[in-house]
């Protein structure tokens, strides 16, 4: 009766140290990607209570790179603790690779994940599509902005207008030296407001051609003037 009490005894005692073994986990929620997506890591450590641990090197991964890294969540339960981490990673590296296994150190002894195989490719090509060569990089026009051009455009006008009679009122030139000079066919504030529509409609400031649009409102003022 004693020996089967002191096994019963033992047996119980194993149990309990084994049920409190560190176990440690590591899945994913992909095994092909395109290169560039994003692949979900979760880690999983569970620990007996008052075991101390370090966990797992987070630092680099061979073929892989690291795009968040979530916090280590924690988890108490009566025989110990369990820790979680949910990390993204990508690979930029075409081929078939392996997520390495991972070590969890407690005591002298490191508990190791196992390794999960990955395969990385191009997206599909279709040959029959036709060629897109690079494009230049484009200015996107700022809608809040648009309008200080043709407010510029209006102010000089105005201050060319202003200009234009008080140089008549001060200056006494002879009627007949006036009319010498060809007439133009429209009044010279509708003829330089029709230019600045046809300037508009060329839509040399839209597409990039400042230095042309400039050179045109400059020519339009002086012959207004």
């Amino acid at each position: 009766m004693p020996h089967i009490t002191s096994c019963l005894f033992f047996l119980l005692l194993s149990f309990v140290s084994f049920s409190q073994t560190v176990t440690v986990k590591a899945a994913i929620n992909r095994n092909k990607i395109l290169i560039g997506e994003p692949i979900e890591l979760k880690l999983e450590a569970t620990v007996p209570t008052g075991t101390d641990i370090s966990w797992f090197p987070l630092d680099s991964m061979t073929h892989f790179e690291f795009i968040e890294k979530g916090k280590i969540d924690t988890i108490g339960t009566a025989d110990g603790r369990t820790f979680r981490q949910t990390l993204l990673i990508t690979s930029f590296d075409s081929g078939r690779w392996v997520v390495p296994s991972l070590p969890l150190v407690s005591g002298n002894k490191a508990y190791l994940t196992d390794s999960i195989p990955v395969s990385v490719a191009y997206s599909n090509f279709n040959p029959q599509q036709d060629y897109h060569d690079i494009k230049d990089i484009l200015d996107v026009p700022n809608p809040n902005t648009g309008y200080i051009d043709w407010v510029l455009v209006g102010l000089i006008v105005l201050s060319a207008a202003a200009i234009v009679y008080f140089l008549q009122k001060q200056v006494q030139v002879p009627l007949q030296v006036i009319v010498k000079k060809a007439e133009p066919k429209l009044p010279p504030l509708q003829e330089a407001l029709q230019s600045l529509e046809e300037l508009e409609k060329r839509g040399w400031a839209k597409n990039g051609e400042v230095k042309a649009f400039h050179t045109q409102l400059n020519d339009i003022f002086r012959r207004y003037l």
